[in-house]
């Protein structure tokens, strides 16, 4: 086996993302994971890649844009250089305006948009027709349509990237030498041992249930529907999800509240009323304790580093997230803004 110039540890989007992004630049990369790919949060089925809303703005929404962007050509790459569909799709995000006051909040952030995103996407206020019974009709008659959303199958994405990696000379096993660079991507694993290490919280695991339905609606954009994300896959299945549950047993059980949210689906979009349930899932997402993600120089071995945290917007930022990573471990430049830096999530004492 050949010497390794990196090696990752974790197969989920992170640690899969920065491999690809080291890979780009012609480092022989390692990634294990004894668990295999995609085996934890980043084995879901839902895959809704959508922007925070286009006001207050600040480093995390910025790091959201830039990726949202970089995205589309970065799975284009994986998906020409494998053969294999990672489910990549910018067809927008709906989302129903209830009443006046909503009406009045989703112009005012039109206008946002129209300086944030620099005109590389709208936020626009549209008729709620035209949609075929995809979205149903709503109190105003008005809908939001985002055009940065975009969606992916995370199963399907990550195996496309491991691929792609492996196509470049690089490995992807369940066990391994660690040698060169060494990037911890190891999710939720990785807060526990932070927060175990330093005696303080500095992150935890956040259950999520989702479920995939049959339905063929791959031309229509997601819909972001009271709290819900129904995300219509180019397989022709639709994914809706998903739960976020601090207080559980069993991370990867499905039970009632998957039963509730695809009852909530199937209420708020009738065409699904019939749609067979093909897969249920359950899964701990990392959240980091700062709620953003955890990037840069690792806080117990200053020689290794870190990518973690990626709680809900993890595929979404990890184009932009992979590149900064790489930048550090392999040219040494410094790219990650502070919020992003593992010190915003530990706990004070841990800092000083």
């Amino acid at each position: 086996m050949a010497i390794a110039d990196v090696t990752v540890l974790g197969a989920g989007i992170f640690g899969l993302s920065v491999a690809w992004a080291c890979t780009l630049r012609g480092a022989k990369v390692r990634v294990i994971d004894p668990s295999g790919v995609g085996a934890g949060a980043s084995g879901g089925v839902v895959g809704a890649l959508a922007p925070h809303t286009p006001e207050n703005w600040n480093a995390k929404k910025q790091l959201q844009f830039d990726s949202l962007l970089l995205a589309e050509s970065w799975w284009e790459q994986i998906a020409t250089e494998t053969g294999l569909d990672p489910g990549y799709a910018r067809l927008g995000r709906l989302q129903a305006i209830p009443d006046k006051r909503a009406l009045e909040l989703a112009q005012a952030r039109a206008a946002g948009a129209q300086t944030y995103w620099q005109g590389r996407a709208r936020w626009s206020v549209v008729p709620d027709t035209g949609f075929e019974g995809w979205l149903a009709p709503t109190e105003t008659g008005f809908a939001i349509h985002d055009t940065l959303s975009a969606r992916l199958h995370p199963r399907k994405a990550c195996v496309a990237m491991a691929a792609a990696i492996e196509s470049r000379g690089g490995s992807v096993a369940t066990e391994g030498k660690k040698e060169g660079k060494i990037v911890e991507a190891t999710g939720v694993a990785g807060l526990q041992e932070l927060s175990a290490a330093l005696n303080a919280s500095v992150g935890n695991g956040v259950k999520g249930q989702g479920a995939l339905l049959a339905y063929d609606a791959r031309r229509f954009p997601q819909l972001f529907l009271d709290g819900l994300h129904i995300v219509p896959h180019t397989d022709g299945t639709v994914a809706v999800g998903s739960t976020s549950e601090r207080a559980y047993s069993d991370p990867q059980s499905t039970d009632s509240q998957l039963d509730e949210i695809v009852a909530r689906a199937r209420a708020l979009v009738p065409a699904l009323a019939d749609a067979k349930i093909l897969d249920r899932w359950a899964g701990e997402r990392p959240r980091a304790r700062s709620r953003a993600p955890m990037l840069g120089c690792h806080p117990l071995r200053p020689d290794r580093f870190v990518a973690n945290g990626g709680f809900k917007i993890g595929f979404g930022i990890a184009p932009a997230a992979a590149e900064m990573i790489a930048d550090l471990v392999l040219d040494g430049e410094d790219r990650i803004p502070d919020a992003f830096r593992p010190e915003a999530s530990l706990p004070k004492g841990a800092q000083e």
